[in-house]
């Protein structure tokens, strides 16, 4: 790759000239272009089979769509990366527009990782769980699951059906009786010897058999056994067979429908209308329908299905294994193109399909209804959203309906495990993927100092927003502040936005009435009396449901703290001490506490702890104590 940078200059003139001086340079190269505007942020990012035939359309005086006669009206510059192939060209260029996120590319804004189902390889007695993120751990995987729920849904049954472990190792290890699953039958208590290591190793099997598709083959047996069970007047065990065959129908069932010549497959379904875009992703694995999720990519107003699928599939699969087969409600712009892209990736052949009749046009049809059925509920919440927004600016005297709302809350015990919560709202509802937290650092703080936690807060957000978007231009500033709290906390606020200069952003402090009746809230204003909303209003409504979201939010993220600091382990501490030999420790001494206590010799004893070790970890203890 050769990099080929063209720094802006405010002075050089925009638009199709400017474009035109490229290409005595370019040659008919594949590669990436990047537009840039005269303070040199991208504007856009393309591919090209050959650099200088696009180049060349851009230069044209006319002939081009309102957007693109736009986008080059704004062009000062560009840059180019030359690349050996077209493939290594749409590959880079998917990357670029996600990391620069260019104004007027399709941008896909939701990129979450999927969730899957991992039946763990390292253990005698595997464990089935939830796993995200990458496959680093040894096991068998299988997914993905659109959601947490799929995966936590089809956990549940699985465990009712095949009675596999679901507690980690060190538990496992240090059981002495079963726990409460063997009780309610999710588990076979293989930690107590409840059943045997092949016999259990014959149930994992099973559960990889169905996870795989041969779901038929795991029922018709264990009819069979619950036969002969009840043949033998065993009806214990006839009613827990029947129990797991029942608990295997419910998750084929939960799934809707599961194709039958469909093995393995994601299915991409796209609606776009009034200027905006739906995409339905389903996923199907082992012929069944493992959920699905929607996506509502930044598209423009004269963008085509081809140009909007191709985007999203270049950004949606930058970070996710294809499957074998994609089914497509539209064509793509490069069908060929992106096909030898998901395959070089994946490493075995990935195909592209538009499919017309049959089965597999039924399940995308199926998908554009849903993707339709979307767009129509977002379009309308975006409606009433605009319009309470618009009450938010007439109510508070703001010169525009806000775009960007965050809202702010503290939470603590007594000034312990204390954190800070912001979340974020705008025409599209809660922004989630912008909801921040912040764990509250000051040492000078006095415990449950609330109106010193949130200047810790504040002075940390405005301080980041000076560094990543000190022009204010990339959307990430507030345009309205709401802060849990009346005239002190208002005050300071008002007084760190004054030591950042940011005076201009409206500030405007919520707080209970005196009688702290919901519904009776008064809202503060640095400089002005309290007022407080008609108690039917829709706009105090929304303000109640904003502020009820972060008090949420702060909430869960202090409770997880605290759970976090209540299940630490002194022994994580200790140099050397990594999973294996504290398992190995606890297995020993029953609890972190009497290792501490422990003495040398004791200590020496322990599998796998060396006589440095042994003394570290004594060392560790009692130099503290």
């Amino acid at each position: 790759m050769t990099d080929d940078p063209t720094h802006s200059n405010p002075e050089i003139p925009r638009g199709h000239s400017v474009i035109q001086g490229y290409l005595k340079t370019l040659d008919s190269s594949p590669g990436v272009y990047r537009m840039l505007d005269p303070q040199s942020r991208v504007l856009y990012v393309g591919k090209a089979r050959n650099l200088k035939a696009r180049v060349s359309n851009y230069a044209r005086p006319s002939g081009h769509s309102r957007r693109i006669e736009r986008m080059i009206s704004e062009t000062s510059s560009m840059m180019f990366l030359t690349t050996r192939t077209e493939t290594e060209a749409l590959l880079l260029e998917q990357n670029l527009i996600k990391q620069l996120k260019p104004r007027y590319n399709v941008l896909l804004r939701d990129d979450k990782s999927f969730p899957n189902i991992l039946v763990t390889g390292d253990h005698p007695y595997p464990m089935i769980k939830k796993h995200r993120g990458a496959k680093k751990e040894k096991g068998s995987y299988y997914g993905p699951f659109a959601s947490a729920g799929a995966v936590n849904r089809t956990l549940n049954q699985l465990q009712k059906a095949f009675l596999l472990r679901n507690c980690t190792d060190s538990v496992f290890d240090s059981r002495t009786r079963p726990c409460l699953q063997y009780q309610i039958k999710r588990c076979s208590a293989p930690c107590v010897g409840k059943i045997s290591e092949a016999d259990y190793a014959e149930t994992v099997k099973d559960a990889e058999r169905f996870l795989s598709g041969k779901s038929t083959r795991i029922q018709e047996a264990l009819g069979a056994q619950m036969q002969e069970a009840s043949e033998a007047m065993e009806f214990e065990r006839a009613a827990a067979l029947r129990d797991r065959i029942r608990a295997l129908t419910q998750v084929q069932t939960s799934q809707g429908i599961n194709p039958r010549t469909v093995t393995e497959a994601d299915v991409i379904a796209l609606h776009m209308e009034g200027g905006q875009a739906c995409v339905q992703v389903f996923f199907i694995r082992a012929n069944q329908n493992w959920g699905n999720r929607d996506f509502y990519p930044r598209v423009g107003p004269d963008v085509d299905e081809a140009e909007v699928l191709e985007a999203f599939m270049g950004q949606f699969y930058d970070t996710k294994e294809p499957p074998r087969l994609i089914l497509l409600s539209h064509a793509v712009e490069n069908p060929d193109l992106m096909e030898e892209a998901l395959s070089s990736k994946l490493g075995r052949r990935v195909e592209l399909s538009v499919p017309q009749r049959g089965e597999k046009a039924e399940i995308i049809e199926g998908a554009t209804r849903n993707a339709r059925e979307s767009l129509g509920r977002k379009m309308s919440e975006s409606a009433a959203q605009t319009k309470l927004l618009k009450g938010v600016a007439e109510a508070f005297a703001l010169d525009a309906p806000p775009e960007r709302v965050e809202v702010y809350d503290n939470s603590h015990i007594q000034g312990t495990n204390a954190v800070g919560a912001m979340i974020v709202a705008g025409p599209d509802g809660f922004m989630k993927n912008q909801y921040r937290k912040y764990n509250i650092k000051g040492e000078d703080l006095t415990p449950g100092d609330d109106f010193g936690m949130m200047k810790e807060v504040l002075s940390r957000r405005f301080t980041r927003l000076l560094k990543e978007d000190p022009d204010r231009e990339n959307g990430l500033w507030p345009d309205l502040l709401l802060i849990d709290g009346g005239a002190g906390q208002v005050s300071a606020v008002a007084e760190i936005m004054r030591e950042y200069g940011v005076e201009d952003i409206p500030m405007v402090g919520v707080a209970k009435g005196v009688d702290r009746d919901h519904g009776k809230e008064e809202f503060h204003r640095v400089g002005q009396r309290p007022f407080a909303l008609q108690r039917n209003d829709p706009v105090l409504y929304f303000i109640q449901r904003l502020r009820d979201e972060a008090h949420r939010f702060a909430i869960g993220t202090h409770r997880a703290k605290r759970a976090k600091a209540n299940m630490a382990n002194p022994l994580d501490e200790v140099p050397g001490v990594g999973a294996s030999r504290k398992r190995a420790l606890l297995a020993h001494f029953g609890s972190a506490k009497a290792v501490s206590r422990a003495n040398l010799a004791d200590l020496k004893a322990v599998d796998g702890v060396s006589e440095a070790l042994a003394e570290r970890i004594y060392g560790f203890f009692h130099e503290k104590g």
